[in-house]
Parts: C-alpha cells; structure tokens; sequence
C-alpha cells in the first residue's frame, strides 16, 4: 500500500497561535512527521489574549504541563470569571462565573427557584448563588475539591491570566525539545502548484525555500496564506460588534490579585483588567465612529489602578470571520481567522478548538473536500455561536446615556439571537444548540446581570410551597458562604504554590 500521509507541516507565525499549534502537533503527531515554524522577531504578535476560559486546563493537560511550573514561567493568576461593570446600568456590577449555578431541584434548573424567590422579594444577588462568582468577589481561590462530589467545592472551574509572549515562549522550548524546527526569517514568496493552486512551499527574504504538504497560517490579521495569498474571503460583523479599535498598555499593580478579569463598559465600548503577578494588562475595546484613537488613549490612561509601563499601542480590527478556515492546504488558526473581540475571553480558546478540529479532521495527502467542508461547516457554526453571545453583552443593556449605547441597544440582532433572547425574556429557558461553547450557567449570568429578567419561570416550581422553594434557595446561598469564607485568598494560593520569581 502506499503512504498517503501528510509528513510534512508547515507552520507560518509564532506567537500564541503558532506555538500552541506546534506544541499540540509535536504531542500528537510524534516524531515521525516534520514540524516546522516559521516567524520574524521583526514582525512580531498582537499579544493582547492574555484572559482564558476553562478549557484552556484541557489544552495543557494534553501536553502534560505541570500547572505550578506553567503559572511561575508565566507569571500567570488563575481566574474564576469576569466581572462585568456598567454594562445593564451605570454602576451596575455582576460576574459571570465558572461553573454551575447553584443546586438544582428534581428536573428543575436552580436558577428557576431563585426566580420565584425574587418575585417575592426573597432573593440576593445571583453572585451569591455559584460558588466561582462569590469566591471571586471574596478575592478567594483554591482548585476544586473532586473528593467532595456533594459540596460546592468540587465546582470550582476556573482558567488563567498569563502573559501571552511568556506563554509562547515556554510552548516554544516545549515544541523544540519534541522536534519542531524553528526558522527565523520574513516570507517574501509563497509558491502555489499550477494545476490547484495548493501551497507548495514558501521562500523567505533569505531565499530559502521551505516545501510543506500541510500549511498552518498563523500570521496574524494579515492571513499571508489563507487570504492574501488564497483568497478564501471575510464575512464582516462590524454591523453588530461596531468596536474596530483597541488601545492596549501595561501598568503597575496598585490592588490586591483578584481571581477574575474585569470588563468596564464605557462611552464607546470597553475597558479590560487582567491581573497578573508582575503587572495588569489594560485595554479599551472601543468604536472608531463613535470616539477618536487619541482621545480613547487619553481616557485609558486616566482609568489606570497604577503606573503605566509603556505607551498606549493602537490594535485595528474587523469583527468577524474567514470564509474558508481550510482551504485547499492552508488551515488558519488564530488571528488569520478571524476575530472576536476578547469580551469574554474566547481568543486563545478558538486557537485551541482549531487545533483539536485540525487533529480530528488530519488529512491525508489527497486532502479530502468533503472533510474540510465538515472543518469549515463547525468553524463556522463556533464563531457565530461566540458572536451571538457577544452581540447579547451589547443589546442587553437600558444604557441610553451615549449615542454608542443608543446604537447597540435598539439595533437589529440575527435571528439566532433573537430567538434565543426571546425565550429568556419569557420563562428564563436556555436551550444550548449543537456545541456552541456557552452553556447555560453563562447565558443566565449574563442576562440577569444585564436586566434581561424573564417575566416568568418554570412552571413546575409551582409543584412545590413556595416556602419550601425560598428554604432551597437560601440554603444554597449559606452553603456556598461558608465555603467561601473556609478558602485561602487568591494571593495566599499563588504565593504558596506557584509564585513567579521576583525581577532582577
């Protein structure tokens, strides 16, 4: 029989994508495949995903990482949510946390009880009721406890903030010790064969020549191969996410490490905290039609907790996605596509579930059509299911107080949405289609914490007193208290277990 495997891997572009890709390949593939990556330290990366959500922990775990080693190396914090300020009203604050809401009661989701408790006027806040969302307004932190399967404890889901360049940077000695060849150079040339226009090879300023029979375009918005080179086209989502701007720096800590990122909405989009052991990463998500670079600048600054250590750095981009992910044997990961603003963290995830779908869908050398077409098809299906999601963040507010707000408030959402939003509104029900990456818990913590109250809840609370209703709710609330208050705080934690060595 002859060898049709694809024995050759190209990777174009470093940074988080390219090095997460080179790493998961090496792990999976085994030294008898050529791995190599191609980037420029010219060139450089975005480097602004430095929030994650929990499925992260699945990525590292495939590659074996030690959890303690990885944080130290990236002077990383753990996280068990966002906080999300401003967003429904000014001064409005809630997180939307990892992992379950509260305890369910027979077939009934617990968030249905808590409805009826608050119609009559005997509810907290949902932050009170999930384990993550009240640790993290504590400033408390410790892994799940899998030992006490009937205790809030063994909920806590959690993800990390890291330094993005560190990051790649550990991923990269992890990729060249399992044999991944690294070629520093600028692409000058890509060489495609004229009988399909498949990429043959690409030749660098140098004038090597790097042949591949698999191509990984990791280059970032400019999609050297997927775009420029193939031109698999853009679908543009500017009209529902107008933000095509971010303006990004780095300041000194002036707070305590909280175990969550920080989303701040503002005159024309948002700002982001991300705490790291060394420092805080900040930056503001905002519309150029609705405020100018300098003067989105100039309010960042003024917003830092502490001193900044670098200037403003200017970040354009079009929201949406790439028409084709793979095309012929070019399969984009990363920036190159698509893109989503970073609001609830999804960049580094939709990194890692293209490589995982890369790794399920591993062509042979023929490179089937139908399979690449089930590859796009749930590409596809993901992004739009992250950009419904975001879109809510915006539509789900009663902010009227700047003509950005007025805009997101009353426009027009995709049908998805609406539909989806619309059963909320009704009864409080979440159904989760096919396996878009926001569950349930998520849905629900974002709508209410935005005002989108449902007017009614299921019907089968009613099967139950209501007093009865109101004691399983106040006791979820109490249990979950008292765990809290038995936790270390985030900083105990992160110095006791995996503290990053102190600058020279």
């Amino acid at each position: 029989m002859s060898d049709t495997r694809v024995k050759s891997i190209v990777i174009v572009g470093g940074g988080t994508s390219g090095w997460m890709s080179a790493s998961a390949l090496a792990k999976v593939l085994g030294p008898t495949y050529s791995i190599t990556l191609v980037e420029s330290e010219e060139i450089g990366t975005v480097g602004v995903g430095e929030a994650t959500i929990p499925m992260i922990k699945l990525f590292n775990q495939a590659l074996e990482l030690d959890e303690a080693d990885f944080i130290r190396n990236t002077k990383g914090s753990f996280k068990l949510g966002i906080e999300f300020v401003n967003w429904g009203q000014v001064g409005d604050s809630y997180i939307h946390g990892f992992g379950k809401i509260g305890q369910d009661l027979g077939t009934v989701a617990f968030h249905h009880y808590w409805l009826k408790a608050r119609q009559l006027g005997k509810a907290g806040h949902m932050d009170d009721y999930s384990i993550c969302t009240a640790a993290g307004r504590a400033n408390k932190f410790m892994p799940a406890l899998r030992d006490r399967p009937n205790s809030p404890l063994a909920d806590l889901g959690y993800a990390y903030h890291f330094d993005a360049g560190l990051y790649a940077k550990y991923l990269r000695a992890y990729s060249e010790k399992r044999g991944v060849k690294r070629i520093e150079g600028k692409v000058k040339t890509v060489h495609q064969r004229p009988e399909d226009g498949f990429i043959s090879a690409i030749e660098l300023e140098s004038g090597q020549q790097i042949a591949g029979d698999l191509f990984v375009d990791c280059t970032g918005f400019r999609g050297l191969l997927i775009e420029q080179t193939l031109k698999a086209g853009y679908e543009d989502w500017t009209h529902w996410l107008p933000a095509n701007r971010a303006a990004a720096l780095q300041c000194e800590t002036a707070g305590p490490l909280t175990p969550y990122t920080r989303s701040t909405a503002q005159e024309a989009g948002w700002q982001w905290r991300i705490p790291l052991q060394h420092r805080v990463g900040n930056g503001y998500v905002f519309s150029s039609e609705h405020i100018s670079e300098d003067e989105a600048c100039a309010k960042l600054l003024t917003r830092l907790e502490g001193k900044p250590l670098m200037d403003p750095k200017i970040l354009r981009f079009t929201t949406g996605m790439r028409k084709k992910f793979w095309d012929k044997n070019v399969v984009a990961v990363g920036l190159s596509s698509g893109f989503m603003e970073p609001l609830e963290s999804t960049s580094i995830h939709l990194i890692q579930s293209a490589i995982a779908r890369l790794t399920a869908f591993f062509p042979h050398a023929g490179f089937d059509a139908t399979d690449i077409a089930e590859f796009n098809r749930h590409s596809a299906d993901e992004f739009i299911s992250i950009r419904d999601f975001l879109i809510a963040h915006y539509h789900a507010t009663e902010r009227t107080d700047t003509p950005f707000w007025n805009h997101v408030r009353t426009m027009d959402v995709p049908e998805s949405l609406k539909r989806k939003m619309d059963l909320f509104r009704s009864n409080g029900r979440i159904f989760r289609q096919n396996d878009e990456l926001f569950a349930e818990p998520s849905w629900i913590q974002v709508m209410i914490g935005q005002r989108w109250m449902p007017s009614g809840y299921h019907a089968l609370v009613d099967a139950i007193p209501a007093e009865e209703a109101v004691r399983h709710v106040d006791a979820v609330r109490g249990v979950i208290a008292n765990c809290v208050q038995a936790m270390p705080t985030h900083e105990e934690f992160v110095a006791r277990h995996c503290a990053a060595p102190m600058a020279a």
